[in-house]
C-alpha cells in the first residue's frame, strides 16, 4: 500500500515538473516523463529487495555497479550543464527544465564520450533497479523505460540541432548516445 501512495505522490511531482511538456509530444520531455514513470514503478516494485543481501549474488553486484554509475552520471552531468553549459532563462524553450536551457554546447567530461549522460544515468538506474529482483514485469518496465529514453534522446537531439546547429551535428559524429565507444 505504501508503494502505491509513494507512486501517486511521485507521479504528481513528475506531472508538475513535466506540465509544459505533456502537451507537446514532439518535445523530449514528453517521452522522458513516461520513462520516469516506468523507472519509478520499477524502483518501487523492487524496493523490498534493495537491501536484502546487497553483495550476496551476481545480480545484486551488477545492480549496485549500475546504480553507482547512474549516480555518478547524473551528478557529473548536471554539474557540467550548469558550469560549462551556462543555462540562462533567455532561451524560449518552455519545455526545457532550468538546467537544460544551456547557452553553450557541453563537450567535456562525460559529454566528451556520450551525448546524453543524464539519460544514460536513467538507463543505468532502470537496469540497476531491474537487477535488484529480476522478473518478467521488471524486464517489461526496464525495456519500456529504455525505449522511452531512446525516443527522448532522439527528440532532444532534434532540439539541440535546432539550437546549436552545425556544431551539434559535428558533436553527434564524434560521440555515442549513451555508452562510450558502444552505443
Amino acid at each position: 500500500m505504501i508503494q502505491i501512495v509513494v507512486f501517486i505522490i511521485a507521479s504528481v511531482c513528475f506531472v508538475s515538473i513535466s506540465r509544459n511538456m505533456l502537451f507537446r509530444p514532439r518535445s523530449h520531455g514528453f517521452y522522458r516523463f513516461f520513462a520516469w514513470e516506468c523507472i519509478l514503478a520499477l524502483v518501487l516494485m523492487n524496493a523490498p529487495h534493495w537491501m536484502k543481501n546487497p553483495f550476496a549474488s551476481f545480480c545484486q553486484f551488477i545492480s549496485g555497479l549500475l546504480l553507482l554509475v547512474s549516480i555518478f552520471l547524473v551528478v557529473h552531468g548536471v554539474h557540467l550543464l550548469k558550469v560549462i553549459g551556462k543555462p540562462n532563462q533567455n532561451r524560449s524553450d518552455a519545455e526545457l527544465l532550468a538546467f537544460e536551457k544551456t547557452s553553450h554546447l557541453v563537450t567535456v567530461g562525460a559529454y566528451k564520450y556520450i551525448r546524453h549522460p543524464l539519460y544514460s544515468s536513467l538507463l543505468f538506474l532502470a537496469w540497476g533497479a531491474f537487477f535488484k529482483h529480476p522478473s518478467v514485469l521488471a524486464l517489461f518496465l526496464a525495456l519500456t523505460a529504455s525505449l522511452f529514453l531512446v525516443i527522448t534522446a532522439r527528440k532532444d537531439e532534434s532540439e539541440c540541432l535546432q539550437f546549436f546547429g552545425p556544431a551539434y551535428q559535428a558533436y553527434m559524429q564524434e560521440t555515442k548516445k549513451f555508452i562510450p565507444f558502444l552505443f
